[in-house]
């Protein structure tokens, strides 16, 4: 059971400070949402298509064209806002943003500040085994992505490809509850761990599919429970906002340089100024981007072509209804059904493609002995050689069919890593592989016995010092399967020879 009463160590001494300082972290994510069709037209939103091939004439902003909600990305933002268990907002509604960028062909953005989709929410983190801290969610809103500016292809000019113009995003905000860089990484790893269970996000965070806006600031001990009781944002500190971070090395490293130089300015009695900032991996810093906006510098107002989004308690009980398992019921069940260690189930449980192939192989099997040779065995053969669990070549049938063989006694575990090796190598039914190279364990009582006999008489002095010291009679069930080239059932070996040695 995870422990919320023990949180993190605060990082309140910063290396190289004069005082103690806490940090404060807030962090919004933008998920594009998966659909093929983008947020307000039919356009496809397919990766890899020639630029300016996917967009629609209201994706280019064409006059006289006018939104149409894709409801499937709302259904989707009532299943993620579900995931998180958060409020579902049945009327919900649509505002421009205004500001100009030359990818952002409207010259507005359609978003929803005063009225999100979805409402409060959460997310549990896991710090440790059995500890956890749990990073409130503020809101989740709707809204459309922006195209891409391209400067590389020319020295003296600038190119826009509208075809990411208009794909769905979900902003998911989170309240300043994560306290530190190892807190915000991990809180990135669960919260894409719930999108790519629910469906709703890829979270490919290489192609920009799930992308973080981290907002640090540093305050005093003390501070922050101050903004716990009276939820006054004044105690935290001014916060200064990194854009558009996608991994999540990038982002520890990122909070780790930004309050470090708050921290500097503060000592040396400056004044932290509210703005955006950009970090930049190849020097480990950030730098000034622009001054940080508030929502009246954008000039919201509610979309005219859009009316307020109705939608029905019935649809939104039919979407709950549909959920699949998520990773925490997921993780607690395989501890339960299986006797998995917490460690075990964390690893098994990371991905959804993970957690099937495991509980094909573990159903009606021995479940440790499933996930070790899970995580071990075939997560180690496939990060040794760069592929996924959908690339095994090894299938869950394949490797459930070689601990069949291991629990009939047929092979031994040595005989089942040649047997997988051969099987990753050039496939087939296992057992079938295991006849075809002579894999078969010999468990005959008198072949055993006799090879026993021998290596017994051939070594009295031996005999002499496992009598004295019984840890020594494995030296004699070593001789024996080795005798056997391997073959030898190591139980039966082990028997015989603890009795031929009157231990």
């Amino acid at each position: 059971m995870l422990d919320l009463t023990h949180t993190a160590p605060k990082p309140k001494v910063i290396a190289g400070a004069k005082h103690d300082w806490e940090l404060v972290i807030g962090m919004e994510i933008h998920a594009q949402v998966s659909s093929n069709a983008k947020l307000f037209s039919g356009a496809s939103t397919a990766v890899g298509a020639e630029p300016n091939s996917n967009v629609a004439f209201v994706d280019a902003a064409m006059p006289g064209m006018l939104p149409v909600i894709n409801d499937y990305c709302v259904e989707q933002a009532v299943r993620t806002g579900l995931g998180l268990k958060a409020q579902i907002n049945l009327v919900s509604a649509f505002d421009r943003k205004n500001y100009f960028y030359p990818d952002l062909p409207q010259g507005y953005q359609i978003s929803q500040l005063y009225h999100p989709i979805v409402g409060a929410g959460e997310v549990l983190v896991e710090m440790a085994p059995g500890i956890a801290r749990l990073v409130r969610i503020e809101r989740i809103h709707l809204e459309q992505d922006a195209g891409k500016s391209i400067h590389d292809m020319d020295p003296a000019m600038s190119f826009v490809d509208f075809n990411r113009t208009g794909v769905a995003l979900m902003e998911i905000v989170s309240r300043p509850d994560i306290r530190g860089p190892e807190e915000a990484a991990a809180y990135v790893v669960k919260l894409r761990q719930i999108l790519r269970y629910l469906g709703t996000c890829d979270g490919d965070m290489q192609h920009g599919n799930l992308r973080a806006d981290v907002n640090v600031s540093v305050c005093r001990p003390g501070q922050y429970e101050k903004y716990q009781a009276s939820q006054d944002f004044s105690h935290l500190g001014t916060r200064c906002e990194i854009k558009n971070m996608n991994s999540m090395r990038f982002i520890q490293l990122a909070i780790d340089y930004e309050a470090r130089r708050q921290i500097a300015i503060l000592e040396d009695g400056g004044v932290i100024k509210q703005e955006t900032r950009l970090y930049d991996p190849d020097r480990n810093e950030t730098r000034s981007m622009r001054s940080k906006e508030e929502a009246h510098d954008y000039r919201y107002f509610p979309d005219p072509d859009l009316l307020p989004l109705q939608i029905e308690q019935a649809w939104v009980d039919a979407i709950a209804a549909s959920m699949p398992e998520l990773p925490d019921a997921k993780k607690a069940r395989f501890i339960n059904d299986f006797g998995l260690t917490d460690y075990d189930a964390s690893v098994l449980t990371a991905d959804l493609e993970s957690a099937g192939y495991f509980e094909a192989v573990a159903q009606g099997r021995d479940g440790k002995q499933a996930a070790n040779w899970v995580i071990n065995e075939l997560f180690g053969r496939l990060n040794k050689q760069g592929l996924g669990i959908a690339d095994s070549p090894v299938s869950s049938a394949q490797l459930g069919g070689i601990l069949d063989l291991i629990a009939a006694g047929d092979i031994s575990g040595k005989m089942a890593k040649d047997l997988f090796e051969l099987v990753w190598t050039d496939g087939g039914d296992p057992a079938e592989v295991a006849a075809a190279h002579g894999m078969k364990q010999v468990t005959d009582t008198g072949a055993i016995e006799a090879a026993v006999d021998e290596i017994i008489a051939a070594n009295p002095a031996q005999v002499e010092k496992a009598r004295a010291n019984p840890k020594l009679a494995g030296w004699f069930v070593g001789q024996v399967i080795k005798a056997s080239g391997g073959k030898a059932n190591p139980v039966v070996v082990n028997d015989l020879v603890m009795r031929k040695l009157g231990l």
